[in-house]
């Protein structure tokens, strides 16, 4: 047989071999989601356009609106303060110097007013917290009322702050106004003060020609039959101008200051009342019976409990007795022995709850920070100093000395009882035609007897010999006085001096203290101040 050759190539029927290429997996799989991501994406566009555009279009244009537009706030000016004639005692200015929109607070004779007034300062954060005005609450940066007026009637002296809408370019600077909403101005506050008085007390306390120039002191004055408060004066003082400036030298030196400026003694001061306080263990012991207007007591000089002697201030001073003396004339002389044996005889017990009835040992009333002053007990000695009480305890109680405190202003609103009849008026700050006023348990004989005791001390033979034939415009005017001298334990060795006094006698207008620390007696150094300051009212009144 024999073998075909074959060829070397042979052409293929096309028809044999067919060739197709199968694709991978993940590009199936490219060409499935390629198409779909697109469409979503695309979805997405179109829903947060619709979004953008239809449903919170309005919201998204404001905004806009707002990125171009600043919201400025505007201080309001706060409430003026005026006198009792409606003088103006602080204002308010837009700073002329800032060109701004804020306020700056004008004080008129700031060192005079200071602790009545009181001042402002920024706002902490304790004050935004416990803020209790409900119409516009403080916010950082603003300015509150710190102490006195400005403090305690803080929500009527706010307002209410405006605004001020304007156009900024991208740098913020300022376009054009949009709008204002102007602010509402403070209430006006009308207070009882009366400038005049207040200026002229200041100026004495001050002033070199007396006795209190250089000195820590006080001076109280009020109406008796409504409480409202004509002056309060205390120094050395500050001005309130420089809390409103923020200057911190003057601040920081206030603070260091060892003679307090910053400290209000016409109602935070507690002192020994000295004499004065015989004006109410009298009214007590008429009252308990324990002596009457027929009792009578012979000034020895000085008398003994235990191992102590306890004199006459005229026996001590001129070695002198003044013979047998009821209350009327006890009061005129300011005469010791006469109460350390009253006193004795009325027991320390009663003398504290006659002390409590006159508004001792507990707070005025008054909106201004206080104390309460201290009336001393057997118990009190034992808890405090682990001592028993002795009779020359209630000897020291009688006459206003030992360890009984009182404030200046405690002293002038029991004064104020006898001016008055025998009420107790809470003392006010805000002018005010009828008091806050009670009607203590007292017969008018008792006031009648006292009162005619505080007669006769401011004249000729009393205590008060600065107020001999006191007189106005050559017209005598008959007043009601009572001075008092109080050891201060001070390294000075000067007394307290203490002087109060209410006049016209029989309708009296006006109630007045003044205290001088370590300075001496009451009737030569608290004596003449209070003289001046009733001329002043009494010359202007005429």
């Amino acid at each position: 047989m024999t073998a075909k050759k074959l060829p070397l190539f042979q052409k293929a029927d096309h028809h044999i071999f067919r060739f197709k290429k199968k694709p991978l997996p993940y590009e199936e799989m490219r060409f499935l989601f390629i198409p779909l991501f697109i469409t979503c994406i695309f979805l997405i566009f179109i829903i947060r356009l619709f979004q953008l555009t239809i449903v919170k279009g309005t919201y998204y244009r404001s905004l806009a609106e707002n990125n171009r537009l600043k919201e400025i706030s505007i201080e309001a000016p706060r409430g003026d303060i005026l006198d009792r004639k409606g003088f103006t005692i602080v204002y308010s200015v837009y700073d002329d110097v800032t060109k701004t929109d804020t306020i700056v607070r004008i004080y008129n004779d700031p060192s005079a007013f200071a602790h009545v007034i009181g001042y402002r300062q920024k706002a902490s954060s304790d004050d935004i917290n416990q803020d209790v005005c409900p119409d516009e609450r403080l916010k950082l940066n603003d300015t509150v009322g710190k102490e006195g007026i400005e403090k305690i009637y803080e929500c009527d002296l706010r307002g209410m702050k405006g605004k001020k809408l304007i156009a900024v370019d991208a740098k913020g600077h300022n376009l054009q106004t949009i709008n204002v909403r102007k602010p509402q101005s403070g209430k006006r506050i009308q207070t009882a003060i009366d400038s005049e008085l207040q200026k002229k007390a200041y100026a004495l306390l001050t002033d070199p020609l007396f006795g209190a120039w250089g000195k820590k002191s006080a001076i109280i004055v009020q109406k008796p039959h409504t409480g409202e408060i004509l002056t309060l004066v205390s120094t050395p003082s500050f001005s309130p101008e420089d809390f409103e400036e923020n200057n911190q030298d003057a601040i920081r030196t206030y603070l260091k200051d060892e003679t307090q400026p910053l400290f209000n003694r016409a109602t935070r001061g507690m002192y020994p009342p000295g004499s004065i306080f015989k004006l109410f263990v009298a009214a007590g012991a008429i009252e308990e019976k324990t002596i009457d207007e027929h009792t009578q007591i012979e000034d020895v000089g000085q008398i003994k409990a235990g191992l102590h002697t306890f004199g006459n201030w005229y026996f001590l001073q001129y070695g002198k007795t003044e013979g047998i003396l009821n209350i009327v004339s006890a009061l005129k002389r300011s005469n010791d022995i006469f109460f350390y044996k009253t006193g004795e005889k009325l027991g320390e017990d009663a003398i504290k709850q006659w002390a409590y009835t006159f508004g001792f040992g507990k707070k005025t009333g008054i909106e201004l920070s206080d104390e309460q002053g201290l009336i001393p007990t057997r118990f009190w000695k034992k808890e405090t100093l682990h001592e028993g009480w002795f009779l020359g305890d209630t000897y020291n109680l009688s006459i206003g000395q030992g360890y009984l405190l009182t404030t200046p202003l405690q002293i002038n609103k029991a004064v104020g009882v006898f001016a008055n009849g025998g009420y107790l008026c809470a003392p006010q700050l805000k002018k005010m035609s009828q008091g806050t006023c009670a009607r203590l348990t007292i017969s008018q004989k008792t006031i009648d007897l006292v009162r005619k005791g505080m007669k006769t001390a401011c004249e000729t033979g009393g205590t008060g010999w600065p107020f001999f034939n006191f007189k106005d415009n050559e017209q005598e005017i008959t007043v009601g006085c009572k001075t008092g001298t109080a050891q201060s334990h001070a390294v000075s060795n000067l007394p307290h001096a203490w002087f109060t006094v209410f006049a016209p006698f029989e309708k009296p207008e006006i109630v007045l203290t003044v205290l001088v620390e370590e300075s001496g007696e009451g009737s030569n150094i608290a004596a003449p101040i209070a003289k001046e300051l009733l001329k002043t009212y009494f010359e202007r009144r005429e």
